[in-house]
């Protein structure tokens, strides 16, 4: 687009997305009908000729191509840069906006400036909520995170509660958060600017916890917005290159326990260390050996 600067820029990294790609596009484009935008799409180096849907959407989408993949984290700070929005809605090429998800999400921001970043409620394909409204991850996120077993059997504790908002109130007014899901989220362009974007040491995972941590720290608010609805099919991309997925998992899990829970070496960093490579290793071997029935794409969290 040229002339005049929109009101929203829509950033997709895409990595071998297939049909999804186009799906999520559609609903962005379904969803800010009447309103000015436009949507870059960073493709990391995909094979599977995804990107080339984009062309339908033009002339507000278009395609930055990647020689090869970057990361997440590199990839949206390309889009960043060569958008020019005051609004940014972050969303992977396998999440689709159902309708009136940006109206709940902008109103959200509007409430007070110091509001950097909204997320949208975030279900699976099959309706059940992900849990896209995150507590700051510490020792015990491992334990009590978003799809672990204790965490399931003991949903009420204080530390299952921590970690994940309840959604309770689906549908209700927005309540201030520790970090929101980087599948989905509408960001301040200006807040952005102030943290540089997202850290690109993360190749993958855990940046939009760390963006969040970081803009709280210059004195900005997260809030989740149960009014918007986004839905997600986790993993389609990375399902294709499982066994990299969950090494960069760990890799940046430890990167960010590093960083704001032990940042000097100590008995805690070190135990971080050893317990994230343990359960590398057992997630490793989970994917190499599918149970029946499976799609041999277990949940990392």
């Amino acid at each position: 687009m040229t002339g005049t600067t929109p009101q929203v820029s829509a950033i997709l990294v895409n990595y071998n997305a297939g049909g999804e790609l186009t799906l999520a596009l559609q609903s962005i484009a379904d969803d800010l009908a009447g309103r000015s935008w436009e949507a870059v799409v960073v493709d990391n180096a995909s094979s599977d000729g995804s990107a080339h849907g984009v062309a339908a959407f033009a002339p507000r989408a278009r395609v930055l191509r990647n020689r090869e993949n970057v990361g997440f984290a590199r990839g949206v700070n390309q889009g960043l840069a060569a958008t020019s929005g005051s609004a940014v809605l972050i969303m992977n090429p396998d999440c689709r906006l159902v309708r009136g998800a940006f109206e709940a999400l902008d109103c959200e921001l509007g409430r007070s400036d110091r509001v950097a970043v909204a997320g949208p409620r975030i279900l699976n394909p099959d309706g059940s909520v992900q849990g896209s409204a995150r507590g700051d991850p510490d020792m015990l996120t491992g334990l009590f995170g978003r799809t672990t077993l204790l965490r399931r059997a003991l949903p009420h504790l204080a530390v299952s509660r921590r970690n994940v908002f309840s959604d309770a109130a689906a549908g209700g007014p927005g309540v201030e958060v520790d970090w929101v899901s980087g599948a989905c989220m509408l960001a301040r362009r200006s807040a952005l600017l102030q943290v540089n974007g997202f850290d690109e040491r993360y190749f993958l995972y855990w940046e939009d916890a760390d963006l969040c941590r970081r803009l709280r720290g210059r004195g900005y608010r997260v809030r989740y917005v149960p009014g918007a609805t986004a839905i997600h099919r986790v993993g389609h991309s990375s399902r294709k290159v499982r066994s990299s997925a969950i090494r960069a998992f760990h890799d940046s899990a430890y990167l960010y326990y590093s960083t704001h829970v032990a940042p000097t070496a100590s008995s805690k960093r070190l135990a971080a260390r050893v317990l994230l490579a343990a359960r590398c290793w057992l997630k490793l071997q989970q994917s190499r050996q599918p149970r029946a029935g499976s799609s041999g794409n277990p949940s990392l969290e």
